[in-house]
């Protein structure tokens, strides 16, 4: 049986995985700026931490949050 923290930590990187695509197609850059945007911003360290249960919302969201108050 799968442990809980494993689904957690498969769920975190499949969210990351889309915010980052979703990323390179809205901003039309390839998948390596969308990961150095990503990774260097205040959003990974907060879904990294599981803060206030933002890594439960939709990452489209999360995507264009990103876009509006950290580029």
């Amino acid at each position: 049986m799968i442990e809980h923290k494993n689904i957690e930590f498969i769920y975190k990187q499949n969210l990351e995985s889309d915010i980052i695509e979703y990323l390179a197609q809205r901003l039309k850059i390839d998948l390596r700026d969308a990961m150095e945007k990503y990774y260097s911003s205040k959003l990974a360290k907060q879904i990294e931490n599981g803060e206030n249960g933002i890594e439960n919302l939709d990452y489209k969201n999360l995507a264009e949050d990103l876009i509006e108050n950290e580029l």
